[in-house]
């Protein structure tokens, strides 16, 4: 090794050291938090008017205290319950930029966090209804690959996406995911889906119904909205159309070598995952601790007689199920937010699902 070199290697470790002592403090001097809600927008004023996905919690919860903040919106915080309540903004730029910045925050202890990401989405009419709420356990990115256009791809190939790496869609040879995929603490999302699955649906808005009527292929469309488990595509293209919903099956089944199964599509929940990941590295949080809520506010794909065009425009106006999407957010969400301070005196160190899991090792061994 060069003399440059140590050097360098020399200065990179003194200062990777000082960032770890500089982290250590801040944890030290934080308020206490239990449980951080990550939302990610809101679309007017913060209360009063129509309701987003951080309305309710500021007008349902006591956060009487609010930190201003380098983002899309301020901090609202309770100090008796300990909840954190962050919006983000919309994209997983924001998403990702929003939850470095509060982990990075010298005024907040997260080292023991909950984080519970609760927003709506598009959801698979094959798996679900408007309204409906699903926990996901697998997160797959669907930006990072490789594109060809659809008018010049190959004859022989289904979609112009493919891995990278990669000598074509689905190529069984694929690498290692390191950004495409990420999979959460299973143990974890089973229990948040036991603590909600009998959860009763708020089911009052007449648009909901009447557009769960035209989707006359597909049973669980038309269902009232319920509680499930299914996994979450993240990309930054607001796709829609039966084509490219068959891509996300297929995305989703690729990525997760078939223990996923694609519900529903937003933009920010590998962002949130990347950051606490990097944060996690530092031990500022916990990245286990992690949970992914989405409530259906559309379909992923248009009703028989009704081309993808006409029903995205559509909801570009403004028709879509977003009043009971983030009613069923609210309700799930909070269901396993109160969960988690209520049984804080365990969950502080020990994590909901541990006993199953220690017993799932014992019972491998």
């Amino acid at each position: 090794m060069s003399v440059n070199m140590f050097k360098q290697h020399f200065w990179r470790g003194v200062i990777a050291l000082g960032l770890f002592f500089w982290v250590g403090s801040l944890q030290a001097e934080g308020l206490p938090v239990k449980v951080v809600v990550v939302t990610l927008f809101e679309v007017g004023e913060d209360q009063g008017d129509r309701a987003g996905e951080f309305q309710l919690w500021k007008e349902r919860r006591n956060l009487t205290e609010i930190y201003p903040f380098l983002g899309y919106r301020d901090l609202h915080y309770d100090p008796e319950t300990e909840l954190l309540v962050l919006v983000t903004g919309v994209g997983t730029a924001r998403s990702s930029a929003a939850v470095m910045a509060l982990g990075m925050d010298p005024r907040f202890d997260l080292t023991k966090s909950y984080w519970v990401v609760a927003g709506i989405a598009g959801f698979d009419p094959e798996d679900a209804s408007i309204g409906s709420a699903a926990w996901a356990e697998y997160l797959v990115d669907g930006d990072l690959s490789h594109e060809i256009d659809a008018r010049e791809i190959p004859e022989d190939w289904p979609f112009g996406y493919f891995a990278r790496y990669t000598q074509r869609p689905f190529d069984p040879q694929k690498p290692a995911p390191t950004g495409e995929m990420y999979q959460l603490d299973s143990a974890l999302v089973d229990w948040a889906f036991d603590q909600t699955k009998a959860l009763e649906l708020s089911d009052d808005d007449p648009y909901a119904k009447a557009h769960r009527a035209l989707y006359t292929d597909h049973a669980m469309a038309r269902k009232p909205p319920f509680v499930l488990k299914g996994d979450h595509v993240a990309a930054l293209t607001f796709w829609h159309g039966a084509l490219l919903n068959d891509w996300a099956n297929q995305w989703v089944d690729y990525w997760t070598e078939g223990k996923g199964e694609f519900v529903s599509s937003g933009m920010e929940d590998t962002g949130v995952y990347l950051s606490l990941s990097w944060l996690d590295r530092v031990s500022r949080v916990d990245v286990s601790r992690l949970l992914v809520l989405r409530t259906a506010s559309n379909y992923t794909m248009p009703p028989p007689g009704v081309t993808a065009a006409e029903n995205l425009l559509a909801e570009n106006k403004g028709y879509s199920g977003l009043h009971l999407a983030v009613e069923s957010a609210y309700l799930v969400a909070s269901t396993v937010v109160d969960a988690l301070i209520e049984g804080w005196e365990v969950y502080e160190d020990t994590k909901p699902g541990e006993s199953t899991r220690e017993r799932v090792h014992e019972d491998a061994d």
